[in-house]
Parts: structure tokens; C-alpha cells; sequence
């Protein structure tokens, strides 16, 4: 019985070692997606063209403090932008004078949204302060900021008491890593319901421009990968510690006996 022991020790050892790795990547996976704009992409067919006379007044407006939601989402639309959870960001000529016909040679351009941003209310109409408040989309981009963190706090938490059932030389503690997991998972999977949800409202108050193609990001995809792996992190934690209970239980029943 003891080489069977043995062996259901290492069963739990390998099931816990692939469960930390999946944690870790998906740890990974999650800081990369907060910290990079590639949420959500728009491609213009010919973007330096759209830097004329009108263009680069949108551009200043664009960077000014003051932009509006529809200011800048317009600019985004003229110039193959990008979207993240804390920038935005415009691809355009390096110059753009009147005299110049338009450079092939482009830079980007990003603003950061501030706290205030990232609370501020949405309108039905966009750029319309006088047309009342959107709550759905107003909620919506304001759990997008927020569930992301939430997502990374449970699992930093989770690893703590991990480390702490390692001091302990018990592995029933990592259910509650587990569990902490799994809600993280559950986290993920509702940040990346609510920007899918925010992106389509969005596109229908502001509908894309025939010349303009829209589409979901490397940053996106990796909060949607990130997600299921949190979840298979979750199921062997618990597995692992259900389990080893469970024989342990039965060592002793059976040595009692």
C-alpha cells in the first residue's frame, strides 16, 4: 500500500506542478492583455490620405484633454487606430503639411484615458452631453477596467496561499486556490463579455465608414486564452486537494482498521 501511496503522491505533485504553470501563463497572459492597445484594431485602406486639412484638425483634437468620445473614436476611424483599456492610439504621417502630399513614413500617436475617463458617464449619442446617459454602455466600460484587476488580485492571492500550503507540507489548502482561481476565470471571461458587448453598442451610435474595417486584437485574444486556462488551473487545484483528502482519509481508516 505504501508504493500505491507513492504513487498517488506523485499523481498529486504532477497535478499541481501543471497547475502552477497554467496559472502562470495565464498570469502572463493577463498582464500583456491590461498593458497593451491592441483590444480592438481599425483599418483604414488609405490612411495617409485621410491626414488632409479637416484630418489634422482631428488629430489635435484627438490629443487635446477634451476629446469626446465621438472626437476621438472618428479619428480612430480615419486613422488605422487602436484601443486598449488605457490608451487609444492613431497611426499618422510623421509630416503632414499642406504643401507635402502625404508621407509614406507613419508614427504612432497614443493618449492615455485617465481615471476620470475610465468613469466617466456614455452618452446615448456620443459627443451629445445633452442626449442622457447610455447605463448600459456607462457600466459596461467601467467593469472592463475593473475586472481585469479583480481577475489579477485573485490569483496573486491564490499563489500566496499556495505558498503557503507548501510551507505547511499540506495540499488541502489549494482548494481555496483553486476556488480563487476559478472566480479570476470567471472574471476574465466576463471582461471579455463586456468589451464585446461595449464594442457593438458602440459600432451601432457610430457605425463604421464603408472604407473602415474593424476587428478584434492580439490583446483581446489573449484575455480570451488566458480565461480557459484559469479555469483548468482551478480544476486540478481542487482536484488535487479533494483527492489527496480523500486518500488520506482512506490510509487512515485503513491503518485504524
Amino acid at each position: 500500500y505504501s508504493s500505491k501511496g507513492a504513487m498517488m503522491d506523485n499523481r498529486f505533485a504532477t497535478a499541481l506542478v501543471i497547475a502552477c504553470v497554467l496559472s502562470l501563463i495565464s498570469t502572463i497572459y493577463m498582464a500583456a492583455s491590461i498593458g497593451t492597445d491592441f483590444w480592438y484594431e481599425y483599418h483604414t485602406l488609405s490612411p495617409a490620405e485621410n491626414v488632409s486639412e479637416a484630418g489634422r484638425s482631428i488629430l489635435e483634437e484627438f490629443v487635446s484633454e477634451e476629446a469626446d468620445e465621438k472626437t476621438y473614436t472618428d479619428a480612430l476611424f480615419r486613422c488605422n487606430g487602436t484601443v486598449g483599456l488605457w490608451r487609444r492610439c492613431i497611426t499618422v504621417p510623421k509630416t503632414s503639411h499642406w504643401y507635402n502630399s502625404p508621407e509614406t513614413d507613419m508614427t504612432t500617436n497614443c493618449i492615455s484615458f485617465s481615471l476620470s475617463d475610465q468613469f466617466m458617464e456614455k452618452y446615448i449619442e456620443p459627443g451629445n452631453h445633452n442626449s442622457g446617459t447610455d447605463l448600459h454602455r456607462t457600466y459596461l466600460w467601467r467593469l472592463q477596467f475593473l475586472l481585469p484587476f479583480v481577475s489579477l488580485g485573485l490569483m496573486c492571492f491564490g499563489a500566496l496561499i499556495g505558498l503557503c500550503a507548501c510551507a505547511c507540507r499540506s495540499l488541502y489548502p489549494a482548494i481555496a486556490t483553486g476556488v480563487l482561481h476559478f472566480l479570476a476565470g470567471l472574471c476574465t471571461l466576463g471582461l471579455v463579455g463586456c468589451y464585446v458587448a461595449g464594442i457593438e453598442l458602440l459600432h451601432k451610435k457610430l457605425p463604421l465608414p464603408d472604407d473602415v474595417r474593424g476587428e478584434f486584437g492580439w490583446s483581446f485574444c489573449l484575455a480570451c486564452v488566458s480565461a480557459p486556462l484559469q479555469f483548468m488551473a482551478a480544476a486540478l487545484f481542487i482536484w488535487a486537494a479533494r483527492t489527496n483528502r480523500k486518500e488520506f482519509t482512506l490510509l487512515k481508516a485503513y491503518r485504524v482498521a
